[in-house]
């Protein structure tokens, strides 16, 4: 059928892109654990300070939340928000 996405098998990927010492981060990252423990979806931290490739593409956008690899939100993390496309 066209049109329609396939809906991914098993549990969704949360990867969160920051630094050390990033308030937002810490804020993003409280709000991706309690959404992930509540949904099941698993999640990972990348450091963009290692990361060449990260740095140049998301440097001014830090917080970075992907969800399953494309690009969710940036700056802030609505968790109402990232509930609902992890629940698609």
């Amino acid at each position: 059928m066209f049109g329609r996405t396939k809906k991914k098998t098993g549990p969704r990927t949360v990867t969160l892109i920051g630094k050390p010492g990033c308030h937002l981060c810490d804020d993003a990252r409280t709000v991706i654990r309690e959404v992930c423990a509540e949904t099941g979806a698993v999640w990972e931290e990348k450091d963009i300070l290692q990361d060449e490739e990260l740095h140049r593409a998301y440097w001014e956008q830090i917080p970075v939340v992907l969800v399953d690899g494309e690009q969710h939100t940036f700056w802030k993390v609505d968790p109402a928000r990232l509930r609902r496309a992890l629940e698609a």
